[in-house]
């Protein structure tokens, strides 16, 4: 099979990305190894639009954003996100790698979930952090979350474990599993498992 150079634009084939490409072969692998939404997500890994719904359990707040429309980041939708994303204590707000959001969005489409990703924790400042690790054992003094490359989340609807094993399968970051506090723990520094 040969294609038609007319069709190629950088890339793109056809309007489809090289890095949509790699996300759909992915997202297919994860999808064959969590059978029961298997290939949910081939549809939606091709749209323009990816739509992220969060709840802020602290703030009892609710966002549904388009943050990736016609082939890019939307500014607004980012900047909203950023601000569902702040300390809870301090309210000081920091940007959230897009990388982390397009995990979410990654693991969204994967388990099949129209559901809010509840957020326990996103940015935290130095202060913030430092003071959390000096009460709860096993907080990293210099977390990912520091640097809005983490979030603490659970997705409801889905079993936390599952969450967890298709956060692992996608291999885009650190995964910690925190059953008996009811959440799992995403970064997109290097891949690893707690």
């Amino acid at each position: 099979m040969s294609l038609d150079k007319k069709n190629l634009k950088g890339n793109s084939v056809q309007g489809i990305s090289r890095r949509d490409l790699i996300r759909l072969g992915i997202l297919t692998a994860v999808s064959c190894a969590v059978p029961f939404k298997a290939f949910a997500s081939v549809k939606d890994i091709l749209s323009t639009d990816r739509l992220l719904s969060f709840h802020n359990l602290h703030y009892n707040e609710d966002l549904d954003v388009v943050y990736w429309k016609d082939g890019k980041y939307v500014p607004e939708a980012l900047t909203q996100i950023n601000h569902m994303f702040r300390d809870h204590y301090t309210g000081q707000i920091k940007p959230i790698d897009t990388n982390l959001i397009d995990l979410l969005f990654d693991i969204k489409i994967t388990l099949d979930s129209n559901k809010p990703f509840h957020i326990i924790s996103g940015y935290r400042t130095r202060k913030t952090n430092l003071s959390i690790s000096r009460r709860i054992k096993g907080v990293a003094r210099n977390s990912f979350h520091i640097k809005g490359k983490a979030v603490d989340v659970r997705l409801p609807g889905n079993r936390l474990k599952d969450l967890r094993h298709t956060a692992y399968e996608l291999k885009a970051g650190g995964v910690g599993y925190y059953p008996k506090s009811n959440f799992v723990h995403l970064d997109v520094g290097r891949p690893r498992y707690w």
